[in-house]
């Protein structure tokens, strides 16, 4: 998807090199330190951002040639903050996902109604389908937003962060869900997690650090003790048996 990317803002060179392959299926946690250009990467990745060198492509085409609608739908991106200036419901903010979608008039069909209640039912909403989205737990808040990004019915799936400000118990089921919506709909997901334990649960992990992916590929053989240590600095231990390791102050 990205090849050789270089992007900033102004003259400040933020990623430089960038090397990113999403695979459809599977999901690729982007981790690394503060600072180290992974939310802008993403902005990249969304074609948010225009890189100054490199190229991108989303299913076989050149991203930077596409409309701002032909891209969101092929791409959907769940930031790290959402706010609405009006009282949505739940419902209403998941029927978003559909505006690149939808006809001249701009009104809701059949498919569309179709789609929203597939995302609602994935993220296990319908019993908050008419609360207002200002009227839910941020947990409930992020699986909206979640499920808003499923209603576009993209084949590429970005996210910012997901699991900020959830207690780890709705980390571990974010990350979970990620896994099984990327396996069982054949989407391409990439999130940003400044976690490494879960990082290591994903199926690919790429640690970006200073701007450059520095390594990619399954999580024992990016998350190794060499590793951390140079990147996240010295004072951690890499344990775990297998395929997923865990990491934990030394």
């Amino acid at each position: 998807m990205a090849s050789g990317v270089r992007a900033g803002y102004g003259g400040r060179v933020v990623v430089d090199g960038c090397d990113v392959t999403l695979e459809s299926g599977a999901l690729l946690a982007l981790a690394g330190p503060n600072g180290a250009g992974k939310s802008t990467l993403l902005r990249v990745l969304a074609g948010l951002l225009r890189p100054t060198a490199g190229t991108l492509t989303v299913e076989g085409r050149d991203l930077g040639s596409l409309s701002r609608r032909e891209v969101a739908r092929r791409i959907a991106v769940v930031p790290q903050l959402f706010d609405t200036l009006f009282p949505f419901s739940v419902r209403e903010v998941v029927a978003l996902g559909r505006t690149a979608r939808l006809g001249a008039f701009g009104r809701l069909g059949a498919a569309d109604a179709q789609a929203v209640d597939r995302a609602l039912d994935a993220l296990e909403l319908r019993p908050l389908a008419g609360r207002r989205i200002d009227r839910v737990s941020g947990g409930e808040r992020q699986r909206a937003v979640l499920a808003m990004a499923l209603a576009q019915e993209t084949g590429v799936l970005l996210l910012d962060e997901p699991t900020v400000h959830l207690d780890p118990a709705h980390q571990l089921a974010t990350v979970a869900l990620l896994r099984r919506l990327a396996s069982e709909r054949g989407l391409a997901v990439l999130a940003v997690l400044h976690d490494l334990n879960l990082a290591a649960l994903a199926d690919r992990v790429a640690v970006l650090a200073e701007g450059r992916i520095v390594r990619a590929g399954p999580p024992r053989e990016v998350i190794e003790p060499c590793l951390v240590r140079e990147v996240f600095g010295a004072g951690w231990r890499v344990t775990g048996d297998g395929e997923r390791p865990v990491v934990a102050p030394a």
